[in-house]
């Protein structure tokens, strides 16, 4: 099985009220296959992380924000997975962008990455979902970084681990 190696910038979109965009995603060749995950996508070519997000966002949100809008670098995760008979090896960067009541009112997300869905989360509602949330752990890890979201820290980006969702769906 060849796996293809991708990078992704990801962005943490959450709004006025602390919550949070997550799309849904299914895979066709797995009945019952669900999961949530954040905006953003692949680096292209000659793109950088920034150039990714701000595309991305556009892409799947048909909001524009400029770079300097997103936060610091806040974590990294590596991940092996199959989707639709594809399997993949993805670096992921999440990066933090606070939207306006008005924003959220302008976006459209109505894109393929979307296609099954797309929902604001609070932290409670990450904290007591039995639904597939990606990256796992979002109820714990988010609301450390909406409280230093204001300060940049000059922390380095935390690493969320290494998966294998086809072996550790959950």
């Amino acid at each position: 099985m060849m796996r293809r190696k991708r990078s992704t910038s990801r962005v943490l979109l959450v709004d006025e009220e602390d919550r949070l965009l997550l799309l849904c995603g299914r895979d066709p060749r797995r009945p019952g296959a669900r999961w949530w995950f954040t905006v953003g996508g692949g680096i292209e070519p000659g793109e950088s992380p920034i150039q990714a997000a701000v595309r991305e966002t556009w892409e799947e949100t048909a909001l524009r924000i400029a770079g300097d809008r997103l936060g610091p670098l806040a974590w990294t995760r590596q991940t092996l997975f199959s989707v639709d008979g594809r399997f993949y090896d993805q670096h992921e960067e999440y990066r933090l962008a606070r939207v306006t009541a008005d924003e959220v009112r302008s976006m459209n997300v109505e894109t393929e990455e979307a296609r099954y869905g797309h929902r604001w989360w609070t932290v409670p509602e990450l904290a007591v979902t039995v639904e597939t949330v990606r990256p796992k752990g979002m109820a714990t890890l988010l609301p450390g970084l909406l409280t230093a979201a204001g300060a940049d820290t000059g922390r380095a980006p935390l690493h969320l681990g290494d998966f294998d969702e086809d072996a550790d769906p959950e």
